[in-house]
Order: C-alpha cells, then structure tokens, then sequence
C-alpha cells in the first residue's frame, strides 16, 4: 500500500481508528489505517451511546447507519440491588433528542464498526499489519510489521487499545494493572423475560460495593437483552482477558440482589467472563508527529459507558485540529489536540473508576451535552510547540 510524508497513518482499525480515518479524510487528509487482523469479523461486546457520543457519529454521517439496528433506550434507570428502590431516573429517548440533540444508541460492536467501514476506502485500510517497531524523526515516522513490510507516514495517531504499541513506542512500556473486577456478559431474547419490567431502559443495578452491580440494557431494536455484570474477584490466571464463563456461577454471584435482577440471569444460557484493566490518566499524548486517542490514552472502566464515546469524542476533535494543517505543522496541532481533550477525557476516567455517577440522580449535561464538532480547539501549552 502506498504511503508518503504526506501521509496519516492511523494503527488500530477499530472504533476510535475508523472514526479518526473518516473524519481526517473528510478533512483533507491521505489516510490510511494500519489494522493487525486478518480479516474483520463480528467480534466484541454491545456498546452504549451516549447522546455525546451519538451527536459526533451524526456530524460524521454515520448516525443513521447505525440506527438501523441499535437500540432506543426510554431511560437511564439506577435501582438498588437487594431493595430493587429506584433512586434515579434520567428520560432518554426523544427527551434526550430534544435536550442534547442527539438519543442514546445501544448496539452491538460490530455493527457500528460495519457501518463506519462503509464510509472509508477499504483498499485504504492494510490488514494483517501488526507493528513490531516505530520510529519518529523530524520529518516522519517509520513502521516495520511482523510480515516484512514497513511504511513510512508524516504522522502517526495510535488508536490501538489498551496495549498500544504507539503509546509504548512514545513513552515507554508499562502494563495496565488487573482491577481485581470481572464481568460477565450475556444477551437473552426478550421475550423470554417479557415479564421483567424497564426492559426498555437502561438499568442500573447498583450492588453491595462499588465493584458490584448488573446493568442491562435493550438491543437489535428491543428484540434482545444484554447482561453486564460485575463482582470482586482477587486475581486472573488466564492468558486471555476473556473466556467462556459458567452461568451457574453467575447467579450464585448475584444471589443478594432483587428477584428481578435475578430473573434476567435466570434466563442466562450462556455467559462471557472478562478480566477488567486500567491504567492511571496520562499526563500527556502527543510527541512530535504521533499522538493517542481512546483506549490507547485513556482506557477506563466501564461504569459511565464512556469508552466507546470517549474514543470518538477525541477522533472528532482530532480532526477538527487537523483540518487544513500542513504536515509541517502537525506538530503543534497534535499539542493542541492533547490540550482540548486531555482534561475531559481524565476527568471520566477517573470517574469511570470511582463509579457512583448518576447513582443518586444529578446532572448528566457534562457528560451529555459535550458536542465533540463545537467545542473550543485547543491551544498548545507554551513551547510544547517548540519542545515536540
């Protein structure tokens, strides 16, 4: 595939990388996207989108794609898990169309990723390209893949997870820490809990501590149901962060909480078991002509249902600094991306950890009403500029 200085090459196809792709195109860019599997195939968990992360997909001419299977979610429901009380309730649906501009989306993974693939080049996207070394210089950066190949690009965003051979390549190794938290994740026919009730919404059940709780939502437009559950567990043995879990241990997990909660693991035939992993916030993402986004700068626990959006909300604004910008002064633009996101993006990251948003009510707009296509373009800090 041919690439140049004049080039942005983008490692990690997935969410956060195909948005940053299209939007950077629509900018002006030559863009390609560096993706270390084969082949795309229907893998991963459902996703919450939030109405911030729904507004950004809609400037990007995404939004109605991925309405054709998603979920509408009525609201966002926190319930207490032995009680079942309902101390929470946000309206979602049309109400939040009318406050933010935009309605919460639950969809399954990959199909948003279908979606945003049909509106990128596929010859434009270098499958099978796993990254053993990068190397940045003044003018450019340099790849070399696991295959033989390289490629030489102006710049270099890494969009590549949690275990981002970019970042590591800009600061150094470090391993993300086990949480000492486990997920389980199931999706069940709806009709076979038709008598559950808020199967519309999106549920939060919040448990006996912060490491517990089960939270459910609709999905494939209200024909299913997703589980999500966490509890407490000491260590992780497996290679894997993932692995087929057993449902019986998941009801014996869950056995405290309300019988409607129960109901709904009840109906479990199978369940996913996940090991989760952070890392602190970074005090930086940017070096030179390489920069971060999403999971590969922040990667975050999954209590706000942010993740997804966080990753979008950075590729937006991304290319909002990128827009019109000479490869001689990507530099600096990427300082300037760094500054617009970098506060917001610690911010829900460490909230993300603390999980108790929303628990008790309270305003959502910070979260919700950030518009990833309006908000203020950053400014270097003094002679970050000049440093990178």
């Amino acid at each position: 595939m041919q690439t140049s200085e004049s080039t942005i090459g983008i490692v990690g196809a997935g969410i956060g990388g195909l948005v940053a792709a299209i939007a950077l195109r629509r900018a002006g860019h030559d863009v390609v996207v560096f993706e270390q599997a084969k082949q795309f195939a229907r893998v991963g968990a459902d996703i919450n989108l939030t109405p911030n992360a729904v507004r950004a997909l809609d400037g990007l001419g995404v939004g109605d794609a991925a309405r054709v299977t998603a979920a509408r979610p009525s609201h966002r429901i926190s319930r207490t898990y032995d009680s079942g009380e309902e101390t929470s309730r946000l309206e979602m649906a049309d109400s939040a169309e009318q406050r933010y501009g935009a309605p919460q989306l639950t969809i399954h993974r990959a199909d948003l990723l279908a979606a945003l693939a049909d509106m990128f080049p596929a010859e434009r996207v270098a499958l099978g390209k796993r990254a053993e070394s990068i190397a940045a210089d003044d003018n450019g950066v340099t790849l070399s893949f696991s295959d033989g190949t390289s490629a030489r690009v102006g710049a270099l965003i890494g969009a590549d997870g949690i275990h981002s051979g970019v970042r590591t390549a800009m600061f150094g190794a470090e391993s993300p820490r086990f949480t000492g938290i486990v997920a389980y994740r199931a999706v069940v026919p709806a009709e076979r809990v038709a008598g559950v009730p808020n199967l519309g919404a999106f549920t939060k059940w919040w448990g006996p501590n912060p490491q517990s709780q089960i939270v459910t939502f609709p999905l494939n437009r209200g024909k299913d149901i997703f589980i999500f559950a966490t509890t407490p567990q000491d260590t992780w043995h497996l290679e894997s962060w993932t692995a087929p879990g057993s449902v019986d241990e998941l009801r014996e997990q869950y056995v405290a909480y309300h019988p409607e909660a129960r109901a709904l693991l009840d109906a479990c035939d199978t369940v996913l078991k996940t090991a989760l992993y952070e890392r602190d916030p970074m005090p930086a993402w940017a070096q030179g002509r390489m920069a971060l986004l999403g999971d590969a700068a922040h990667p975050m626990l999954p209590f706000m249902a942010q993740g997804a959006g966080m990753a979008i909300e950075d590729a937006v604004v991304l290319s909002r600094h990128l827009d019109g910008v000479a490869m001689a002064g990507i530099p600096a633009a990427l300082q300037a991306y760094q500054t617009a996101r970098i506060e917001r993006a610690s911010q829900v990251q460490l909230g993300s950890r603390g999980n108790n948003w929303l628990r008790e009510g309270g305003n959502a707009d910070w979260v919700y009403a950030y518009d990833a296509w309006a908000v203020p373009l950053g400014v270097p800090a003094q002679g970050a500029a000049a440093a990178a």
